[in-house]
């Protein structure tokens, strides 16, 4: 008995290893980046435009490799999946800190866009089926955002210290040597005993997955907002992102050692202030009246904040912008969107209606963000975040106005 429940532990045991593994990873992945950011602009000496190709390589990868990657975690398994995405990754960091030239560097970036791709959904749909409590499932999202800013707030501190200590390139080849190690605890301790394999004709059942992932994410109304939602809110929130320092630098915030301290604490304030928001909003997105409320807050939230960030004329104000933005607005809207589409799919597509979803977050950061690049010249920083803040208010447009159908088709329905 004792050795039975040893090799299956409960529901709660592995709750708690999925959000240790999610803490550890958003540790790695958050501390990876920071030295990455400031390795391949200065030790690297790669040039504007070089990033932002480098930054494109990455995202026609991701978007590409999207869907097929959710399709192979529901034919052959979410548990490999993950696994998989753990050793491109850790190839894909490695090979940064090792290379430090513009070719080697943007094909690290699109291996690590890829390896993305393996685990966007296949985490969601593992945890689904493993942990197997629906009743309990939208705690263990929000949860598990909530773990993630932990992590990757600690990750920041601890490999920027490192980087300090060390050196950049000794740093970023530590943090893909440690992601591969965490590759293998999950391999080890992970089980997967409830999905279903399939056996035979896998091209054809993929195909099928396939299909029948789109088909949900067209035909199903709820399905369809949430993706028009990810694309308004995912346009605005790379905007935003891209710019934010600008405007930030533009009302004062300082230069050199100074503006470094002053930008990781407001990144530090934007990951506690998410962590807590997360944690207060959790109880309420059992339901989809639940989660639709959250949802339209989350982009009125992003609206006020961007437009409040786009006249602010002190920096002080600007500042508490960016954090409400940052950390109430974009983690929630994501953290709602997760556990709604997660509800409404079956089990046997969920991973690939979750590689929907994470394709409708690069359309929009591709369309929308680079609409608003067009216009930047023309409205500059101000102007552009104004801009950005309508894409919020679209947002909450939409979440309105599928209440509005679903209360009409409930009206309608025969009794």
């Amino acid at each position: 008995m004792r050795r039975a429940a040893a090799t299956h532990p409960g529901p709660r045991v592995l709750a708690r290893r999925f959000l240790v593994w999610n803490f550890l990873r958003a540790v790695l992945h958050n501390g990876w980046w920071l030295v990455t950011s400031l390795y391949m602009a200065v030790d690297a000496g790669l040039s504007s435009a070089q990033l932002l190709l480098v930054a494109a390589a990455q995202g026609v990868a991701s978007i590409l490799f999207e869907v097929p990657a959710g399709v192979v975690a529901d034919t052959l398994g979410r548990k490999k999946a993950i696994v998989a995405s753990h050793v491109l990754m850790a190839a894909a960091m490695t090979v940064t800190g090792m290379f430090p030239s513009f070719v080697p560097l943007m094909l690290a970036q699109m291996l690590w866009g890829i390896s993305w791709t393996f685990t966007s959904g296949s985490d969601v749909a593992w945890a689904t089926d493993e942990i197997d409590r629906p009743d309990r499932m939208h705690l263990l999202l929000a949860a598990q955002s909530r773990w993630q800013m932990i992590g990757a707030g600690g990750g920041i501190v601890a490999f920027g210290g490192f980087a300090v200590i060390m050196d950049r390139p000794a740093a970023i080849v530590c943090a893909g040597v440690l992601m591969l190690l965490l590759g293998t605890w999950f391999a080890v301790v992970f089980p997967e005993r409830n999905f279903v394999r399939v056996r035979k004709d896998h091209l054809k059942a993929a195909v099928g997955i396939a299909r029948r992932g789109a088909r949900l994410a067209v035909t199903d109304r709820t399905v369809l907002m949430l993706v028009v939602v990810t694309v308004l809110v995912n346009g605005a929130a790379d905007t935003f992102g891209r710019i934010y320092p600008v405007r930030l630098a533009g009302l004062g915030l300082p230069q050199g050692a100074s503006g470094m301290a002053w930008f990781t604490a407001i990144n530090l304030a934007v990951y506690a202030t998410a962590a807590l928001a997360l944690a207060a909003a959790q109880r309420r997105l059992d339901s989809d009246g639940g989660a639709r409320a959250s949802l339209a807050f989350s982009c009125l939230t992003g609206l006020v904040s961007l437009v409040v960030l786009g006249l602010a004329s002190i920096l002080p104000l600007a500042v508490t912008a960016v954090i409400t933005a940052k950390g109430v607005a974009m983690p929630l809207a994501r953290t709602v969107t997760t556990i709604w589409v997660n509800r409404r799919t079956a089990g046997d597509i969920r991973a690939t209606t979750h590689s929907f979803l994470a394709q409708a977050e690069y359309t929009g950061e591709i369309l929308c963000a680079a609409a608003l690049a067009a216009l930047a010249g023309t409205f500059g920083t101000g102007g552009t975040m104004l801009l950005a803040a309508t894409l919020f208010a679209a947002g909450a447009g939409t979440v309105a106005l599928n209440r509005s159908r679903t209360r009409s088709l409930d009206r309608e329905a025969p009794r």
